[in-house]
């Protein structure tokens, strides 16, 4: 809730954070805890669209736009955010979806050419264990992975890594992302619609 936001973000905010990250849901509700709250907030869910973007400019609801190329459509659209916040001095990071290679790919080229990446690039790479690129997965060097040099986006599909995983995909499903694997019946639903039955 806000109010568990608020609670939390002051809790925190002697901690060297560079954002609070989606501590509420909707933009109203980021508003107001980005007034009761000097961490800065963030959000890769709440502004994801150009329409959302101007909301969000216009009420000064979030500090921090975390751009995604899979939420916003494309690397083109972006990075057109990113210019977007840059005019009116809103931060931006590039936000980890849990990508494999090819996104990965996409999401490197867009924090080397976005003007205002005021944020260190949030990856969450490092938890896979194997990709379907040609070559296997990209290297950190020194906390950092190059952007791809090659034709295009710099990397190339492994055609008998890609047949390998589309099998496994279809043995055991697709990754349960918002899942609570303690709660197999339950499911994230927001804004919370399961209110109270009247007798």
């Amino acid at each position: 809730s806000v109010e568990e936001a608020i609670s939390i973000g002051k809790s925190i905010e002697h901690l060297p954070n560079d954002y609070f990250e989606d501590p509420t849901w909707g933009m109203e509700g980021m508003r107001r805890v980005r007034d009761m709250v000097r961490i800065p907030t963030s959000t890769n869910t709440v502004v994801v669209n150009f329409e959302q973007l101007a909301a969000c400019i216009r009420t000064n609801a979030i500090d921090v736009i975390l751009l995604d190329t899979t939420f916003w459509g494309g690397l083109r659209q972006a990075w057109k955010a990113s210019v977007v916040c840059e005019k009116f001095q809103i931060g931006v990071a590039v936000h980890s979806s849990g990508e494999l290679g090819v996104q990965l790919a996409t999401m490197l080229h867009l924090g080397a050419t976005i003007p205002n990446l005021s944020f260190a690039a949030d990856a969450h790479y490092h938890h896979i264990t194997d990709d379907i690129i040609k070559g296997g997965k990209m290297q950190y060097v020194n906390g950092a992975i190059a952007v791809p040099t090659g034709n295009g986006l710099g990397v190339e599909l492994d055609y008998d890594k890609l047949k390998q995983y589309n099998e496994y995909y279809k043995e055991t499903g697709g990754y349960q992302y918002d899942r609570d694997p303690e709660r197999p019946d339950w499911f994230s639903v927001l804004p919370e619609r399961n209110w109270a039955k009247l007798k």
